[in-house]
């Protein structure tokens, strides 16, 4: 099978750990006769350096006639003078919008090899996770309507929260599906107990989930999830949340894994096209010294496989061959922490994996 896939490197770490996706991905394809065509495309800082502007016209083109899209990093401290409508983080708003891209896929795994490097309890580290969240991608806070005003008091600035029956729906009924292949166990997160905007929300979920019988559906208040996403992890399969609620508890998540630098992404909408991109940033801190993780970018190119491509098979081995790199001891820098295993380079973690596979 033959497909295209745009590669949007962005800025900091981004080129390199593109770079390292793909080179597992042309192993995949070399051992499992398939064919992927990469495209480049300029994002984010390195797009306005070269164009002046974040998100040009041929990067969205380029991204809509692609099968999918790998996407690394953008932004950094080079680019805080840009006015906010041009800043390197707006063009993942607006590459976003343009691929009609409505669910987040995040993933948040605790592998047995990484127990140590979790700063959870041993106790309940030692019972390991596997959550995937799903995040509502275009609605919400980050796209109502904004503004400053003089108010009583002087200046006000506001943001809006605004979600619509359609919007809440379609990403429920991915929720669900999702729930279906895994555990059958959705908890949809809201502030019911103050925000209209949650009410609606939490009605609609459970209108949705009358159409899944087989799926446990229960209610978490967002202060209460942050909470139990650190006491009892375990207890989670499919949580299905606002943009801005999913925006930071994905994060908290991430951080309970031993490292941001292990968790994938993938954004879907209602075609097969996807966009997908570790969880991470740019880490402009170290930028060019071959010493970043590329394992997220690995794992979202399998994703990618999985979700867009529907290589089952394929993703299922770059998945194991993760797993064997961090169970045989190999180790990153963020990882390696203050113990005496000497962490890969780059390049190295990228050989490995492709060895492994």
């Amino acid at each position: 099978m033959e497909f295209n896939i745009a590669l949007l490197r962005g800025d900091g770490i981004g080129p390199e750990i593109v770079d390292s996706a793909v080179e597992v991905l042309k192993k995949t394809a070399d051992k499992f006769g398939h064919k992927f065509n990469f495209t480049p495309y300029l994002i984010g800082g390195s797009a306005i350096d070269a164009t002046g502007e974040c998100l040009p016209e041929e990067t969205v083109k380029g991204c809509l006639a692609s099968d999918s899209v790998l996407l690394g990093a953008v932004g950094g401290p080079k680019w805080d003078s840009q006015p906010p409508s041009n800043r390197p983080e707006k063009a993942l708003l607006g590459i976003r919008a343009a691929l009609g891209l409505f669910t987040n896929l995040r993933p948040a795994k605790l592998y047995s090899a990484l127990k140590d490097a979790s700063p959870l309890r041993s106790d309940i580290a030692s019972n390991g996770f596997d959550i995937m969240i799903v995040r509502e991608l275009t609605g919400g806070i980050y796209f109502g309507e904004r503004g400053r005003r003089q108010g009583e008091h002087g200046e006000e600035a506001y943001d809006t929260e605004c979600y619509s029956k359609m919007e809440i729906e379609r990403i429920a009924k991915v929720a669900f599906e999702t729930a279906m292949k895994r555990n059958k166990k959705v908890i949809s997160i809201d502030k019911s107990n103050v925000l209209e905007s949650s009410r609606l929300w939490r009605e609609t979920v459970h209108e949705i989930g009358k159409n899944y019988p087989e799926v446990e559906l229960s209610d978490m208040l967002v202060d209460n999830a942050a909470m139990q996403i650190v006491k009892d992890p375990a207890q989670f399969d499919v949580i299905v949340t606002s943009n801005m609620f999913g925006d930071i508890l994905s994060d908290e998540a991430s951080q309970i894994t031993g490292s941001i630098g292990m968790l994938p992404s993938a954004s879907l909408g209602s075609t097969k096209r996807g966009m997908y991109e570790p969880i991470h940033g740019s880490a402009p801190d170290i930028a060019g010294q071959n010493k970043s993780n590329p394992i997220a970018t690995i794992l979202s190119a399998s994703m990618m496989l999985r979700y867009s491509f529907d290589l089952q098979k394929e993703a299922d081995a770059i998945d194991a061959a993760v797993d064997k790199f961090l169970e045989q001891g190999f180790r990153t820098a963020d990882l390696a922490g203050n113990t005496d295993v000497k962490p890969l380079s780059t390049t190295e973690v990228t050989e490995k994996i492709i060895e492994l596979l």
